[in-house]
């Protein structure tokens, strides 16, 4: 779990008690503050989550490469050769 997920949370929650003491206490500006603090939270956690699921993404897709090379190193052999190609191709005049 990254760590922006926990502490948008615990922000997120912090707001939530700093808008229920501003409500109790009939003050806007710590309500406000509030809200501000659980928007924050919010965002943070939304990151937090995202970061999560790009590490998830780059490691199933790293296991699925090396299981592809181990099991069809010919086939991978004839495509990094095919790119190769393709990239030498770029830098050449038609």
């Amino acid at each position: 779990m990254d760590e922006n997920r926990v502490e948008g949370t615990v922000r997120n929650v912090g707001g939530k008690v700093q808008e229920q003491v501003g409500r109790a206490a009939d003050d806007a500006a710590t309500q406000a503050k509030g809200k501000l603090n659980q928007a924050i939270g919010a965002g943070q956690d939304l990151l937090g989550q995202a970061a999560d699921a790009t590490r998830d993404t780059a490691g199933s897709l790293d296991q699925w490469l090396r299981r592809t090379i181990e099991t069809q190193p010919y086939t991978t052999a004839i495509v990094a050769v095919g790119i190769g190609w393709l990239l030498g191709r770029l830098h050449r005049p038609l």
